[in-house]
């Protein structure tokens, strides 16, 4: 009775003869220092230098090291939830910059400059605009209980009048308002990412990247 291969046998008898390339390998492990060195930058600014392990690899290769490195940057420009969050901003802001020193993605000695004031001036929008996103998330939900209110008090009546005793309810604990709620704070938000979204790939075309 013949054998039956098992997965990882197969698995092994296509991929016997592929090669793999060096250049994507180094390219890949580029990219993963550039994760860590940014990584290490945000966690501990005192031990890290992102411009210092740029000049580390010859120049055309660094685009990796950017790559890696923008990839951590970007995924903590997030929607904040306070103003206390926003404070990270400039740090990224700072971390952005390095990324555009000696880019020279415009030509000549002034193409990193170039590219760094346009950086600045992405995260001075992106700082009012998140700055933005707060305050407009608190009117709508003021607006949001506001409107509800007439509701949440007919409910607390009705059973109030049921137990015979006073009766306040959580609006977030109502699954009508929470409903009510997320369908409106929800609506909000998508607009707010769409336009996050489209900061972040200006960013990473800016350094000469591609966003993942």
């Amino acid at each position: 009775m013949a054998l039956i291969k098992s997965a990882l046998e197969l698995a092994l008898e296509k991929t016997k003869d592929l090669k793999v390339d060096p250049a994507v390998m180094e390219a890949n492990d580029l990219r993963q220092e550039g994760k860590k060195a940014a990584g290490l930058y945000l966690d501990q600014p005192e031990s890290s230098d992102l411009a210092k392990k740029l000049s580390s690899v010859p120049k055309d290769k660094r685009i990796h090291l950017r790559a890696g490195m923008s990839e951590i940057l970007l995924s903590q420009i997030q929607l904040p939830t306070n103003e206390a969050s926003l404070g990270k901003l400039e740090r990224i802001a700072a971390g952005y910059a390095c990324l555009a020193e000696g880019s020279g993605l415009l030509g000549g000695p002034l193409g990193g400059a170039v590219t760094e004031k346009r950086i600045q001036a992405v995260f001075q929008q992106l700082a009012a605009f998140l700055k933005q996103y707060i305050d407009d998330m608190k009117n709508v939900e003021q607006a949001i209980k506001k409107q509800w209110a007439p509701k949440l008090r007919e409910k607390e009546r009705q059973m109030a009048a049921r137990m015979g005793q006073d009766v306040r309810l959580d609006p977030m604990a109502d699954p009508d308002f929470a409903a009510f709620y997320k369908q409106n704070v929800g609506g909000l938000r998508l607009q707010y990412e769409e336009a996050l979204n489209k900061a972040k790939a200006e960013l990473t075309s800016l350094i000469g990247v591609e966003a993942k």
